[in-house]
């Protein structure tokens, strides 16, 4: 019998060596594992309507008609690459993105409306905030306030990029004063919220929209659940960090799915 047992656990393992890598999906939100063809082209939870991160020419893909990238040219400034394990996380983000920061900018169009837009993506060292990013967002907004278009901004982020030490940190009041004097000029700033949305990028320009809006269970906080759970001695909600709380307590707009964001964006400029 023990020799028959020993078989059958050889023969299942034999079997399960065999079945591909991330053929299930388990959703981070809901838990339901799911078959990985039923993401579909939005990479949507089919249980919850969670959106799995994309890369950011993936959203631009989904997301706009028409796309010029501008200052793509833009990364780390030499200072900071003398540090070969930061220089090694940045070849390494450079080669999984195809980008040279953690963001892509550049002048959209959805039908005839035009406008700028920002997407950041979470593959480039978490999608932190470091002076290029800075720089890359305040340049888009700058050149917006000048051309007199609206900005779409996708937010993705774990926080400002502790390498650049108090350098990143400047880029949060960098950012929000171009994107104070593109307010100046009456002109229309679309904050999308994407999971996650934390730290010092949700404490600047993630949170200055005229229109606040994310995609559904986004995660969205400025200190981890770990550190507010040690300074408060207390144990917040599973959801207190959950875009559906924001959007109940007023911190958000409203909640769009991936598959509508399009739709809901051309209504939104239209109005501009």
């Amino acid at each position: 019998m023990k020799n028959n047992k020993s078989e059958e656990t050889k023969d299942l393992q034999t079997l399960m060596d065999k079945v591909p890598d991330h053929l299930f999906i388990k959703c981070p939100v809901c838990e339901e594992n799911f078959y990985n063809k039923k993401l579909g082209e939005y990479k949507l939870c089919p249980n919850c309507g969670y959106g799995f991160r994309l890369g950011a020419q993936e959203r631009i893909n989904l997301t706009v008609d028409e796309f010029t990238p501008i200052d793509s040219e833009i990364s780390a400034p030499k200072r900071f690459l003398d540090d070969e394990k930061y220089a090694g996380k940045l070849e390494k983000s450079k080669k999984a993105t195809d980008l040279n920061e953690s963001v892509q900018t550049g002048f959209a169009k959805i039908g005839d409306t035009e406008f700028a837009l920002g997407v950041m993506d979470s593959r480039f060292i978490m999608g932190s905030l470091g002076t290029a990013t800075g720089e890359k967002l305040a340049r888009l907004f700058e050149q917006a306030t000048a051309r007199n278009l609206p900005v779409v901004v996708f937010s993705c982020s774990g926080g400002a990029r502790m390498q650049e030490g108090i350098h990143s940190l400047m880029q949060m009041a960098k950012v929000s004063q171009a994107v104070s004097d593109h307010a100046e000029k009456g002109l229309l700033y679309i904050s999308v919220l994407t999971d996650p949305t934390t730290g010092g990028v949700t404490a600047s320009y993630a949170m200055e929209g005229d229109i606040n809006i994310s995609e559904p269970h986004t995660l969205i906080g400025f200190a981890g659940r770990r550190v507010i759970e040690k300074t408060i001695q207390q144990r917040p909600p599973k959801d207190f960090q959950r875009a559906e709380t924001l959007l109940k307590n007023g911190f958000l707009d409203a909640i769009v799915k991936r598959d509508q964001m399009k739709s809901v964006l051309a209504k939104l400029l239209a109005w501009n």
